[in-house]
């Protein structure tokens, strides 16, 4: 049951244009969110710290929609509250410079959620794109990390599904109420991430999802976890608006290499010229996570155990049977891999530069940086097209072997 003080909370998160440093002016002069709302007029005028047009808000109080009827949601819907002043409140959410007032939850957040990485990327992302989200959320989850994202279309679904079909867990932080679905496409993962993590907002349950949500959500994305992965986005992505928040926050931020023709690569490679961590394998991000974050990591899994198994890949099952295990899980070091002698007949100018640069048995990419005299963001680009298509693969220590 609701207490007092945290009903009066979600009663201000309901009034438009009082937002949390004006709550937090009332409670350090009330003392409570409670007494707040029953201040007077002659009191509020005593708080120089707010204007007069924010105290014609507190006296009149324009909410959203009666504060009986959030109630009444709040049950129907089975949401727990967290307000920024319980201890249940994920503690890397609440060290941000402007943390939401109140967290609505269907489904549970966990204090091992704290180990988390986010993965953000295009709404219209390629299948490049999905499949090397999928794979990285797999194996983070693999690795006991929480994957959290914003559950749009394209990148964010593939990296729930990727923890889900993993066995892990994933937050999915929504840009509109809890009573709404969107897109209604993911209704089907509701129930899942609910049973395996959780759904959140800082909305009302009532609230439409609106376009002007969305970029105000993208600071909890990051807020929740230690660093961010961007995936497949073009120079307007609201993906963008996720790394520099997470860059504010001083939390990582990482982009994949995307594909050098396209527009969806130019806003990743833009985030790593200017100084985002390039990743092209689990391993490369996990490995820039804080001491803390790396002794509670649990061992990878063996290649042998991955499933391989992306639901969004049923219309071409062979490629991604083939590079499930390429892009991070690689073989032991002495295992000597078939060579390929001539390039495929299907590779692009820029992947037959590549792939006629690694030697017998491996390259190193420096080396291959170095016989190309391509940059290195552009190599390593290629280098991750050719492991999805299946004729190349990374060994430990950044080295490049070609598949038979």
């Amino acid at each position: 049951m609701l207490s007092n003080e945290t009903i009066s909370l979600i009663h201000f998160n309901l009034i438009q244009g009082v937002g949390l440093k004006t709550v937090q002016v009332l409670r350090d002069v009330f003392g409570s969110a409670a007494r707040a709302l029953q201040a007077t007029p002659n009191e509020l005028a005593k708080i120089d710290e707010l204007s007069p047009a924010m105290r014609e808000l507190l006296i009149h109080k324009p909410v959203l929609y009666p504060i009986e009827r959030e109630l009444e949601l709040i049950n129907e819907y089975g949401c727990q509250i967290l307000t920024l002043y319980d201890d249940a409140y994920p503690l890397p959410l609440k060290e941000i410079d402007t943390p939401p007032l109140v967290l609505y939850v269907r489904g549970e957040l966990t204090p091992e959620d704290s180990l988390s990485v986010s993965l953000v990327g295009s709404r219209n992302a390629k299948d490049y794109g999905r499949k090397v989200s999928y794979r990285l959320s797999y194996q983070l989850a693999q690795r006991g990390l929480t994957v959290v994202s914003g559950f749009a279309k394209g990148i964010d679904t593939s990296a729930h599904r990727g923890a889900l079909e993993a066995g892990g867990r994933t937050v999915a932080v929504m840009g509109n109420g809890l009573s709404f679905i969107y897109p209604a496409a993911n209704r089907a993962l509701v129930e899942k991430i609910e049973a395996a993590g959780a759904l959140i907002s800082e909305f009302p349950i009532g609230v439409k999802p609106k376009p002007r949500n969305f970029p105000r959500r993208n600071r909890i994305i990051s807020g929740l976890t230690l660093g961010t992965v961007v995936v497949e986005a073009s120079n307007r992505s609201g993906a963008l608006i996720t790394a520099r928040l997470a860059g504010e926050q001083g939390r990582e931020v990482f982009a994949v290499p995307g594909e050098i023709f396209s527009e969806l690569s130019t806003g990743t490679h833009r985030l790593i010229n200017d100084g985002a961590k390039l990743i092209n394998t689990v391993d490369d991000l996990l490995n820039e996570l804080p001491q803390h974050a790396l002794n509670r990591i649990q061992p990878p899994v063996s290649a042998s155990s991955e499933s391989g198994r992306e639901s969004e890949s049923s219309q071409e099952p062979s490629i991604e049977k083939r590079v499930t295990k390429s892009v991070v899980s690689s073989p032991p070091a002495d295992v000597q891999p078939p060579v390929q002698s001539s390039p495929p007949p299907d590779l692009t100018p820029d992947e037959k530069i590549v792939f006629e640069a690694i030697e017998v048995p491996t390259s190193h990419i420096d080396t291959i940086v170095r016989m190309t005299q391509l940059p290195i963001g552009q190599v390593s680009s290629v280098l991750l097209m050719l492991e999805l298509k299946g004729v190349v693969q990374q060994l430990p220590g950044k080295q490049f072997a070609k598949n038979g």
